[in-house]
């Protein structure tokens, strides 16, 4: 969107909305965390809510008016792992009965989870900012399951689908993790990078 002329200050106050949104939900992490410790399961399903929302809000407006940067997609990146770990201590929290019933499948999502963290902070030194389709659509599956079990209980079939989905988007970042040599931010996936060599090399 171009700025307005008469009105620089605007443009560049939408052009750090996206930046804005994602530093408002890591602000937001603080108080997420004390309901986990304070036991407030009430406060603490709304505003992961609220964050998981915001989430989604802030990469809409940064593709649809394509307002990316990489400050955005690693500040994107670090609020998203923040949220996602108090989520999964919010889960443990207030349901232990079902955190209990599915352990296994749980540690093995969390351990990828976990492990691609760490792989990137030794490769690149920092979280890898890959955002990619697949992963998106993993993250979408986690919330969305996670606030059906906050606020309906246990679906079977949303949980199995969502720890799928994560194992497939950390195998797939993995994967990239090995192939690029650099940090990079917002890579739409695997085969989007074969497909760039393949240009390249011709």
């Amino acid at each position: 969107m171009p700025r307005n002329p008469a009105h620089p200050g605007l443009g560049l106050l939408w052009a750090n909305t996206p930046n804005a949104i994602s530093l408002a939900r890591l602000l937001a992490t603080p108080i997420l965390l004390a309901a986990v410790l304070w036991r407030r399961p009430e406060l603490f399903k709304w505003l992961l809510l609220t964050c998981l929302l915001s989430d989604i809000l802030d990469g809409l407006v940064a593709r649809v008016f394509r307002l990316r940067s990489h400050l955005g997609a690693t500040l994107d990146s670090i609020a998203d792992m923040i949220v996602g770990v108090i989520m999964i201590a919010g889960v443990c929290q207030f349901q232990r009965q079902f955190v209990a019933a599915h352990f296994w499948e749980i540690s093995v999502a969390v351990a990828f989870f976990a492990l691609e963290i760490i792989v990137s902070l030794w490769r690149y030194g920092r979280i890898s900012s890959y955002h990619t389709i697949l992963n998106r659509i993993a993250a979408y599956a986690q919330g969305i399951f996670v606030i059906s079990l906050l606020f309906w209980g246990y679906q079977g079939w949303l949980f199995h689908t969502m720890i799928a989905l994560t194992i497939a988007a950390s195998s797939e970042e993995f994967l990239l993790l090995c192939l690029l040599p650099e940090h990079r931010v917002d890579v739409r996936g695997l085969y989007w990078v074969f497909s760039n060599r393949g240009i390249a090399s011709k």
